[in-house]
């Protein structure tokens, strides 16, 4: 069976008990617990809210969803945990901002990017400038995708990167 990583807000009756009565299921229904957090100051209608992260099979999630439902614990938000890795690149040498805008419309044909950050500076001489891009992604492959991409075009264009250390 395939497993998923799960991130769900419940509801739970702010009554003692009821936290480990329902985390209990998971368990019961072969998951793994990987982070619980309670907000006591989070208390709707009686019930407090409950951050709960854990890895659970497709099947054995319906089945948690049911027992949660008979256990009287609402479920406000529930969705696949998505892990995401980020990695910084500092390019250095003849290049302008149209050459980075360039670099990272290419590298978005090949991946889907959660998020880019550019800095980029101009001052001092034409032929020595510095680019810090940062980059997020939803996987080890498309980090390693990333440092062959800019690895080749840094080369390819005469330009020094340096590469950031693993968040």
């Amino acid at each position: 069976m395939c497993s998923m990583k799960i991130n769900a807000d419940v509801y739970v009756k702010d009554i003692p008990g009821q936290l480990v009565a329902s985390l209990e299921p998971i368990s019961t229904f072969d998951g793994n617990i990987i982070g619980v957090v309670h907000n006591r100051e989070q208390v709707i209608s009686g019930k407090i809210l409950v951050n709960i992260i854990f890895d659970i099979s497709a099947e054995n999630l319906e089945l948690l969803k049911k027992e949660w439902k008979a256990r009287d614990v609402v479920i406000v938000n529930m969705g696949e945990a998505v892990e995401n890795y980020s990695m910084d690149y500092m390019l250095v040498g003849k290049l302008n901002a149209s050459d980075i805008d360039d670099m990272i419309n290419e590298i978005s044909e090949s991946m889907e990017m959660e998020s880019v950050e550019v800095g980029y500076s101009a001052s001092g001489s034409k032929d020595s400038r510095t680019a810090m891009v940062s980059v997020t992604v939803r996987s080890v492959n498309d980090l390693r995708k990333l440092d062959s991409y800019f690895s080749e075009r840094t080369k390819n264009a005469g330009l020094t990167y340096i590469r950031g250390v693993d968040a």
